[in-house]
């Protein structure tokens, strides 16, 4: 039990992907403009990270162990995670027509997001537990989705602020981004696995 709540505080704040690992960084910087889009990718990716760890350890551990086949690894890998993927997408557009258009562009990159090619590979070169590379999973896709809030939230903030015309935009996005990643580095050094 004290395995599992390390690795979710770890995940969660210590070694965040996208503020201290920068996996995933194309939708935190892309989806991270309204507070609509970034919960909606957070619950997609949620989703799509848990099950795709959860399918690809089985996978690694029963199928390509076994049967030597581990050199097919990342293709395996890259198969599940895009037909999640598109298992998402048909959810949500049945569900929510206006999240699935207010993604737009950005729900196709969950597939390319390395975010979730990075958590389902590492649980396996972790040599993680099933529960603990579905914990892993979880606690990973939470920290995404607390940094792209906490993005969102700054930004919308940000549209309201009157700052220097050479601030505005892409470069007032990077330097905040790069302050939340300072602030996470904060919790650096309280808890190792």
């Amino acid at each position: 039990m004290e395995k599992l709540l390390s690795i979710i505080f770890i995940y969660i704040f210590v070694e965040n992907f996208v503020l201290q690992r920068f996996f995933g960084i194309c939708p935190f910087l892309g989806v991270s403009r309204k507070m609509e889009t970034a919960i909606g990718m957070s619950m997609a990716v949620v989703f799509v990270m848990t099950i795709a760890t959860l399918v690809t350890w089985l996978l690694y551990n029963f199928i390509l162990v076994p049967f030597n086949l581990t050199y097919l690894q990342i293709v395996t890998f890259i198969l599940v995670i895009a037909s999640l993927v598109q298992l998402v997408e048909i959810v949500l557009r049945k569900i929510s027509p206006t999240l699935y258009q207010g993604l737009g562009i950005f729900l196709p990159l969950i597939t390319t997001n390395c975010a979730v090619m990075a958590v389902a590979l590492l649980a396996v070169r972790q040599e993680f537990s099933l529960l603990e590379a579905v914990v892993f999973a979880i606690a990973a896709s939470i920290g995404f989705s607390l940094a792209l809030i906490i993005m969102a939230g700054i930004r919308e903030r940000l549209e309201l602020a009157k700052m220097p015309d050479v601030l505005q935009g892409s470069a007032v996005t990077l330097v905040t981004a790069g302050i939340l990643s300072l602030a996470f580095l904060g919790f650096k050094g309280m808890l190792t696995l």
